[in-house]
């Protein structure tokens, strides 16, 4: 395990728990966010970094009883949350890290986000990772229930343009990984960028292997 990883595991580990009643009025904010991504019923979707599961019966609901629905997190204790939180059965829970997905290539429609860029030990490669796994004009969307000047007050620092998620950076960087920049909303309550994949993505293969529902990507 990297060192990254193993700091990602400790510091969410220990707030798995409360997670979720710390942020008690989100849910609208991610039913919103999914909303706006216009997933078609019968799309294969990933919540990646997806902590609790909060997003997971919403991607259900809009893809549908023929959809499939996965949930991808590196930390044990948040997917044991979001199995106490009854999201397990809203989509399969898989315990995998972000930036090294156990999917094949083109294997999703779309991947949801909430809060993972700031996460990812290389951005770059982490965004490089999820194009890989999405097909050829999928989507990415990059979610906060917040935008960045409130969650900058919140941590108790300025809002600046070095921030990944500032438009400026945010662009090119995910031009680098092989996605283009299709809409950015940045407002009080909520944070949404949604990009479409290109046609040609840098990066390796990786073989399908068993998600937790015993099927294959």
């Amino acid at each position: 395990m990297s060192h990254d990883l193993a700091r990602t595991r400790a510091f969410f580990g220990v707030r798995a728990a409360g997670w979720e009643s710390r942020f008690p009025d989100d849910g609208p904010a991610y039913a919103a966010a999914v909303a706006a991504m216009g997933l078609r019923p019968g799309a294969t979707v990933l919540d990646a970094g997806c902590g609790t599961g909060r997003a997971l019966p919403a991607l259900r609901a809009a893809v549908g009883p023929a959809g499939r629905v996965l949930g991808a997190d590196a930390t044990p204790e948040m997917l044991a949350a979001a199995v106490g939180h009854g999201r397990r059965s809203s989509g399969a829970l898989l315990l995998a890290d972000a930036g090294a997905l156990p999917l094949r290539p083109g294997a999703l429609d779309a991947v949801f986000a909430a809060g993972l860029v700031p996460h990812l030990p290389d951005p770059a490669s982490g965004l490089r990772e999820l194009a890989r796994v999405v097909r050829p004009g999928g989507m990415l969307a990059l979610f906060h229930p917040i935008g960045r000047a409130a969650l900058a007050a919140r941590q108790g620092r300025r809002i600046t343009d070095d921030d990944l998620r500032s438009r400026p950076r945010l662009r090119p960087l995910l031009a680098e990984a092989g996605w283009r920049l299709d809409s950015y909303v940045d407002e009080e309550d909520t944070f949404l960028a949604i990009a479409l994949r290109g046609s040609a993505v840098p990066g390796g293969r990786a073989p399908g292997v068993p998600t937790a529902d015993g099927e294959e990507l």
